[in-house]
């Protein structure tokens, strides 16, 4: 990693997350910070770690059927899935545990389910997990593509998020600008650095980043 990273740690649950400062474009956004979610969807401690951390903030009357998991955040919805077990969630599928998937995408980044695994979404209680929320547009298209498939949306999980809510519905992040209050996240076109003729340090997506 860079020399300037530096790790934050959650509060409550001591979940680390690494963070490089500097110029970074994501699909939807120029943003002053890469936050490094790696080991969090990789390691199995961590995994569990910050599955855990996330399972303490759903309701015990919360009822949980799916976990749909996007940015590559399988390895944590199956520790969430267990976590939520655990914790006494409840599941109306008919096994009494929870499905852990994750969606395709069409040819137009359109989120999709096949044929398989449209059952498991499909009159479903879904939450909607991620590694990270900046504008809030994926998310629009993950809660997009569960309503198409018909599924009820029963809460969204994300290791961090830059904002609280979407479309009415709260989002339970681990890190949020609580923890970088100096986040920042603008249009390219309205981009201090780019108006500063500051270069792009790296560009950045759910697998990582690669310098330019």
């Amino acid at each position: 990693m860079d020399s300037r990273t530096f790790k934050i740690t959650s509060t409550n649950n001591h979940v680390p997350l690494k963070i490089t400062p500097g110029h970074f474009a994501t699909n939807h956004s120029h943003i002053n910070y890469y936050l490094d979610v790696t080991t969090l969807k990789a390691r199995m401690s961590e995994a569990r770690q910050a599955a855990e951390a996330l399972a303490g903030m759903y309701m015990y009357d919360t009822v949980v059927d799916t976990i749909v998991c996007l940015d590559g955040t399988q390895i944590i919805g199956a520790y969430l899935a267990e976590a939520l077990t655990n914790a006494g969630v409840m599941s109306k599928n008919a096994h009494q545990t929870i499905y852990v998937i994750a969606p395709e995408y069409n040819s137009n980044s359109q989120m999709v389910f096949r044929e398989n695994t449209q059952p498991m979404v499909t009159g479903k209680n879904v939450i909607l997990l991620m590694a990270s929320i900046t504008t809030g547009k994926t998310i629009a298209k993950g809660i997009e593509c569960i309503r198409y498939y018909g599924g009820i949306l029963a809460g969204i999980s994300t290791i961090f998020s830059a904002i609280e809510e979407t479309d009415g519905i709260h989002i339970n992040s681990i890190f949020g600008m609580r923890d970088l209050p100096d986040y920042q996240a603008h249009d390219y076109r309205d981009c201090p650095f780019c108006q500063k003729g500051i270069k792009l340090d790296a560009l950045v997506n759910s697998y990582g980043y690669s310098k330019l």
